[in-house]
């Protein structure tokens, strides 16, 4: 999924390219964890197009590069289909020469979902951009009570769709804070915010608190057609079958384009907070009255981000409350992305993450702190904390710096129309590696999840610190949802998507709640695999009638001492396990259906036919 192309200088005093590419050797590291500001050039192949490739199409060979740089291909056939007819134009020619072709988005994703780290120049595979033209999008119809149909092509990406939404007074609950996610891209992993039912609360038509996948009313496919031997088009309502492996297919299929059910838009008031002790924040439950709980304020707003930075002690709280009228205390903000201290990095800071990058790892405590205190004072004002701090900390947080801060503005209370408060980050912001899981449970366990890793990560982090080492030098982050609800979208007998991570259990009626569980990192962090196979065995631990794990798709996940996605043992068992249990179809079901609608494999990938099996 591709990066946006922004400008050479950013907002807030922030760090231009420029500056970036004029900087020390030190500051060398950061121009390369922020290299995704420059797309990938394209490159004339040697030997001429694919052989028969579909006349009329541009095709051309170019690097695909993940958000991180992680996955990295050697110039690969791409073409920019004009037309859901070019998109099958190109798979039916794939399928007559033995190619693949695999659907790309804006490359805002951690996992080897489209291709693998490595891809020779050699492999025959076509990758399509859907976001160069597949980007309409149409109001398909306003209902009396408030809620809309949106239609919106595979390429479109989120930024514009909730902004077409809003345009005409339609929001959407909950959606990924970056912009930057193709509409087919975010539907391929079941992509999520944060937002649970509040105490009290229900929600209005055409809003829900799982994925963007479960407001689908319909959509248009790539399958394979046995009658007429070839691929067709074929659009598929929610409660047709095949339509719920199609919700979270994973690339698996080729989706053009969908309509999805909105509501009625709310204005959201955004708290932050940086004054509560991870101790209380994640205390284990019964704590005493008065104590400020993650799982209280779940309760209190539904909506909730906590941003812990490794190796302090203090978390980021955001919270997002339904406010139809601006509070007097808060900032009315009437644009997206409203921090610009984390979007572009003040060039000292970036200087310090430019260290990291340099081999200097055993920063990652200090670089923790300084980003606690850049937040704290970027949102609050307050530079008690930076004053009172060591040496360290104020060569970085410098008085320039913190003037730059102060001149922008305080945004610890937001106030504006929904998609202002729900996008926050930008494709400048630091580049970072992340595992991801979610953790399924009772509303009524939701702290004891917390609590239970919180305790577990402080302690491993100890430990690891301990033997010199320093795996983590980013941020703990954590998000909170509801399950899926299909009559969300609004057509009777809708099903969940089957490979949803927040898919119900038929037989667990009881678990409402899923716990999303992020750990941040610069690539190429030393021991951080390690580190992460360590999280990712104790989640799966977990108490089986307290919480079901499942992976995160669009993130990292069965890790070895050495990578992602390698594990044997939870590719092939826990993974698909975790989408077994509970009754009513699921993991088997979804790829017996995405088999059947592409028998040929023509989209698919070595590690996608590794999984789906």
């Amino acid at each position: 999924m591709a990066e946006g192309t922004p400008g050479s200088s950013h907002e807030g005093g922030g760090l231009s390219r420029r500056t970036l590419l004029a900087s020390s050797a030190a500051a060398g590291g950061a121009v390369w964890l922020l290299r995704g500001l420059v797309r990938p050039g394209s490159a004339h192949a040697a030997s001429g197009p694919p052989p028969g490739f579909p006349a009329g199409l541009d095709v051309h060979q170019r690097v695909f590069e993940n958000w991180a740089g992680e996955i990295r291909t050697d110039q690969l056939w791409t073409c920019a289909p004009r037309t859901a007819q070019d998109v099958l134009d190109v798979v039916n020619w794939a399928h007559g020469v033995g190619w693949t072709v695999r659907a790309q988005g804006h490359r805002h994703g951690w996992a080897p979902l489209t291709v693998a780290a490595g891809t020779p120049a050699a492999a025959r595979v076509v990758l399509l951009d859907t976001t160069a033209h597949l980007t309409a999008m149409s109001l398909e119809q306003q209902a009396a009570d408030g809620s809309a149909a949106v239609r919106a092509q595979a390429g479109a990406s989120l930024e514009a769709l909730l902004g077409f939404a809003g345009a005409a007074g339609h929001g959407v609950t909950a959606a990924p804070a970056p912009g930057d996610l193709s509409v087919g891209g975010a539907l391929a992993i079941g992509a999520h915010g944060t937002a649970a039912p509040a105490a009290g609360e229900s929600p209005p038509p055409g809003h829900g608190y799982g994925s963007l996948s479960n407001l689908v009313t319909e959509l248009t496919a790539v399958v394979w057609d046995e009658g007429a031997g070839r691929y067709t088009l074929r659009t598929v309502g929610r409660a047709e079958p095949d339509c719920d492996a199609l919700l979270t297919h994973l690339g698996r299929s080729f989706v053009t384009e969908a309509v999805l059910r909105v509501g009625a838009d709310a204005n959201l008031r955004c708290r932050s907070f940086l004054d509560i002790p991870a101790t209380e924040l994640f205390a284990a439950p019964g704590a005493p009255a008065g104590t400020r709980t993650l799982a209280g304020f779940v309760d209190g707003t539904g909506r909730v981000e906590a941003i812990w930075f490794a190796f302090t002690d203090r978390p980021w709280l955001k919270t997002w409350s339904v406010t139809p009228d601006r509070p007097f205390a808060a900032r009315a903000v009437t644009a997206p992305y409203n921090y610009p201290f984390s979007d572009s990095l003040p060039e000292p800071v970036a200087r310090l993450a430019g260290d990291l990058v340099s081999g200097a790892w055993a920063s990652a405590p200090l670089f923790g702190q300084v980003q606690y205190l850049l937040a704290k004072v970027a949102l609050t004002g307050d530079i008690t904390d930076v004053l009172l701090s060591g040496t360290l900390v104020r060569d970085v947080l410098t008085g320039d710096v913190l003037t730059h801060l102060l001149a922008d503005g305080l945004r610890s209370d937001l106030w504006g129309a929904s998609r202002n408060l729900l996008e926050y980050v930008r494709p400048t912001t630091l580049r970072e590696t992340a595992n991801g899981y979610a953790v399924l449970t009772r509303r009524a366990d939701l702290q004891w999840v917390v609590s239970s890793f919180a305790g577990f990560y402080r302690t491993l982090l100890a430990q690891y610190a301990a033997r010199g080492e320093y795996p983590v030098n980013g941020q703990v982050e954590i998000r909170v949802t509801g399950l899926e609800d299909p009559s969300v979208c609004g057509v009777p007998g809708a099903r969940p998507p089957l490979l949803s991570a927040l898919r119900p259990s038929s037989d667990r009626p009881d678990v409402d709640t899923a716990v999303w569980i992020d750990i941040l990192s610069l690539p190429g962090t030393p021991a951080l695999h390690r580190f992460y196979r360590d999280i990712e065995q104790y989640l799966l631990s977990l108490d089986g009638d307290r919480a079901t794990v499942r992976v995160e798709w669009s993130k990292g996940w069965a890790y070895t001492d050495t990578a992602a996605w390698a594990a044997p043992e939870v590719l092939t068992g826990a993974v698909p396990d975790s989408l077994r249990a509970g009754g009513g179809p699921g993991w088997d079901a979804a790829v017996a259906v995405l088999d059947r609608l592409d028998p040929h494999h023509v989209l698919s990938s070595p590690f996608l036919d590794a999984l789906l099996r």
